[in-house]
């Protein structure tokens, strides 16, 4: 039977960019937006605040934009301080190249098993899903989800116990598959 495993976020993660006032390299989502109009032109921004002196900085969402090339749902969204409009935004790739960001998502997400009834038979297979771009080590999650310390799910993959269509070392965020025999 396959076991199904989420790997969901618990809040937003921490924009590791360094502080201009203190030299901290850590910042935590505002969830607030600044919008400021030009005529017809836009730019938005997500602020974000440094975890050791409090210091707003501003990442760039929209610079010089066409107001009428928005949607209309975004820029209410904007105006609204929409807090899932963070989260998406956070995940963006073009925000986080743009801004020369990286995300920290340690203590950040969780992994959900749905109980421990796998944890007695031979062979297991589980499905993992990410409910958002969390780059994990596969190694973690099968260590935490089957309650074994990392050194012995490592000491599997090398026995050959544990496989999957994916390179289990690194770190991944899309979903894989993965046949634990004990």
């Amino acid at each position: 039977m396959l076991e199904n495993w989420v790997v969901t976020p618990t809040c937003l993660p921490l924009v590791l960019r360094r502080c201009r006032t203190c030299a901290s390299e850590r910042f935590q989502a505002s969830g607030k937006f600044r919008v400021n109009a030009h005529h017809k032109l836009i730019d938005a921004w997500l602020l974000v605040l440094c975890t050791a002196c409090g210091e707003t900085a501003k990442l760039t969402l929209l610079e010089r934009t066409n107001v009428r090339s928005i949607r209309p749902e975004l820029l209410d969204r904007l105006h609204d301080n929409d807090p899932g409009l963070t989260a998406e935004l956070l995940q963006d790739p073009v925000v986080l190249r743009r801004n020369r960001i990286a995300l920290d998502w340690d203590d950040a997400w969780r992994l959900d098993t749905g109980g421990a009834d796998h944890l007695d038979r031979e062979v297991i297979d589980v499905s993992v899903r990410f409910a958002a771009r969390i780059p994990v080590r596969p190694v973690r999650l099968v260590a935490e989800g089957c309650g074994l310390p990392r050194a012995e799910v490592e000491r599997l993959i090398t026995e050959g116990r544990l496989v999957s269509a994916v390179r289990l070392s690194g770190r991944l965020c899309d979903d894989f598959t993965f046949t634990l025999k004990r």
